[in-house]
C-alpha cells in the first residue's frame, strides 16, 4: 500500500479538497486517471465544435435567438447544437435508450431473468442499450433538421438546407444524420473510456463537461447586467440557496437498521452472532431523470404542432395548434405549471422503477439479514416500499421546485435572461456530478492511507 501524506489541509495551510487532489496527483496511477479523464474531456470539447455539412450560420443564429427551447438544449449539448456540430445530441440518446432498458427490464420477464445473471447479463442488456441508441439518435437527428428546416430562422432563411427526402437531398441527409449518430456513439465509447480507466461516471462527466463550457458566455451575461445590481445580487444569492438544497437533497437518506445473523466456529464448537448495519434509502434516488423526462415530453407537443399552425384559419386543428404554440413554452406560466405536475409523477414512477430492479428485500434474507421487527420476504418488501414512497415526496416536491426555479426567477428579478443564466436543471446536473466524483476520489485515496476530503 502506497504510505503517504497523512496531514490534513489544517496541517499544511491548504483545504482539505485542495491537499487531496495534491495528494492524489501524488499517485501515479491516481494521476493517469486524473489526467486520462481530462484529456478524454478535452477532446470531446473539440468534437463538439465539428459542424455537420449543409449548415447556413446566419439562420442558426437567428433560430437560437429567436426559440428558447433551442437555448434550452444548446445548454446541455455544450454549444454544440449552436455550432450544429457532430456532437449535437451529446450522449441523450443513449441515456434515452438506457431509461427503455429499463423499464423494459420490470416488464419483460426475460430481460428480468438475464439481468440477474451477474456480469454476464449486464454486460448483454449493455449490448441491448448500444444496439437501441443507433435508431434512437436517428429518429432525435431527423427531429432536429426538420426542425431547424422549418424556417426559424427568421429572416436570414433555413438553418438548415438540402435536408429531405425528396430526389437529390437523401444522401445529404443521410449524411447528416450518420454523423450525428457517430458523434453520440463517439462519444458513448468516450464516456465508457472514462468509467473504467479515468475518475467518476464517463457518461456524467461529458454531460458535465458540456455545461461547464457554457460558464463564461454566463459570466459575460452576468456582467452585462452589472448596472442592475439588485437583480443580479439577487440572482447570486439564489443560485447558492439552489446549490445548498441540491446538495442536502442529494445527500439526505433514511437508513433502515438492518442485522445479520451468523454462525462462527471455534474451538470445535459453533456459536451465532449477529452484526448490525444499515440500508440507506435515498430522499432522491430518481437524480435528475424525471426532469429529462419532462422536459423532453412538453417538448413534443409544440414542435409537432408548429406545423400545422395557420393564422389565417379558424378552423379547430390550426386553432388548437396555435394553442399548444402559444402555451407550451418557457414565456408561458401554464408550460411551467405542467413541468411541475411532471416532475413530480416521474419522480414517483422512476423511483418505483428503480426500487423494484434492486431487489433489496430479496438480497436481504439471502444474505441472511433482517429489519428487527419485520418478517422476511414479502413483509419487508412492503415495508421498504412504504417507507421509500413517504420519503420521496420530499424528493418530488425538490424536484419539482428546481424545474420550475428559472421561471420563479424571471419573475422575482424580471431579467429576461433569466432562463439561460440560471438554469436549476443544470445546476442540478453539476452539483450531482462533482460529488460523485469526489466520492470516488475519496475512495481512491482511502484505499492508499491518504486522508480523504469528505467528512
Amino acid at each position: 500500500m502506497v504510505q503517504g501524506a497523512q496531514a490534513s489541509g489544517t496541517e499544511t495551510g491548504r483545504p482539505a479538497l485542495l491537499q487531496a487532489v495534491f495528494d492524489a496527483m501524488r499517485v501515479p496511477d491516481l494521476r493517469f486517471r486524473i489526467l486520462f479523464t481530462l484529456s478524454m474531456l478535452v477532446i470531446y470539447r473539440f468534437a463538439a465544435n465539428v459542424p455537420v455539412p449543409g449548415v447556413n450560420r446566419d439562420a442558426l443564429a437567428a433560430a437560437f435567438d429567436n426559440n428558447a427551447l433551442l437555448g434550452f438544449f444548446d445548454l446541455f449539448s455544450g454549444g454544440a447544437l449552436r455550432n450544429l456540430s457532430i456532437a449535437a445530441l451529446g450522449v441523450y440518446p443513449y441515456i434515452t435508450s438506457s431509461i427503455i432498458m429499463q423499464i423494459m427490464t420490470t416488464v419483460i420477464p426475460s430481460l428480468k431473468e438475464l439481468s440477474q445473471e451477474g456480469e454476464f447479463g449486464r454486460q448483454k442488456i449493455n449490448q441491448y442499450t448500444h444496439y437501441l441508441t443507433v435508431p434512437i439518435a436517428f429518429l432525435q437527428g431527423w427531429g432536429q433538421l426538420t426542425f431547424l428546416q422549418s424556417g426559424i430562422g427568421g429572416t436570414h432563411g433555413s438553418a438548415i438546407q438540402g435536408v429531405g427526402l425528396g430526389a437529390g437531398q437523401i444522401i445529404p441527409t443521410l449524411a447528416i444524420l450518420i454523423s450525428f449518430t457517430a458523434g453520440t456513439m463517439f462519444l458513448v465509447w468516450l464516456g465508457e473510456l472514462i468509467t473504467e480507466k479515468g475518475i467518476g461516471n464517463g457518461l456524467s462527466l461529458i454531460i458535465f463537461g458540456g455545461i461547464v463550457s457554457t460558464l463564461p458566455s454566463v459570466v459575460g451575461q452576468g456582467w452585462l447586467l452589472r448596472d442592475q445590481s439588485f437583480e443580479l445580487f439577487t440572482l447570486v444569492a439564489l443560485g447558492l440557496t439552489i446549490v445548498y438544497l441540491i446538495v442536502y437533497f442529494n445527500e439526505a437518506q433514511r437508513r433502515i437498521p438492518v442485522q445479520y445473523g451468523r454462525s462462527v466456529f471455534r474451538g470445535g464448537r459453533m456459536y451465532k452472532q449477529a452484526g448490525a448495519t444499515h440500508v440507506p434509502l435515498r430522499v432522491n434516488s430518481a437524480g435528475m431523470i424525471p426532469l429529462i423526462f419532462a422536459f423532453s415530453l412538453l417538448i413534443l407537443p409544440p414542435t409537432i404542432a408548429s406545423y400545422f399552425v395557420d393564422p389565417a384559419s379558424t378552423a379547430f386543428v390550426p386553432r388548437a395548434a396555435a394553442f399548444l404554440v402559444n402555451n407550451f413554452n418557457p414565456a408561458s406560466g401554464f408550460y411551467w405549471l405542467f413541468v411541475f405536475f411532471l416532475v413530480f409523477i416521474f419522480t414517483f414512477g422512476y423511483t418505483l422503477v428503480v426500487f423494484n430492479q434492486q431487489n433489496l428485500a430479496e438480497n436481504l434474507q439471502k444474505n441472511g439479514g433482517f429489519i428487527p421487527g419485520i418478517r422476511p420476504g414479502r413483509p419487508t418488501n412492503d415495508y421498504l416500499m412504504r417507507v421509500m414512497l413517504r420519503i420521496t415526496w420530499g424528493g418530488a416536491l425538490f424536484l419539482g421546485f428546481i424545474a420550475v426555479v428559472p421561471w420563479f426567477t424571471g419573475l422575482v428579478t424580471d431579467l429576461p435572461s433569466t432562463t439561460s443564466i440560471l438554469s436549476s436543471t443544470s445546476l442540478l446536473i453539476m452539483v450531482g456530478v462533482a460529488l460523485d466524483t469526489m466520492r470516488q476520489l475519496e475512495s481512491q485515496l482511502l484505499m492508499r492511507n491518504y486522508e480523504g476530503f469528505l467528512r
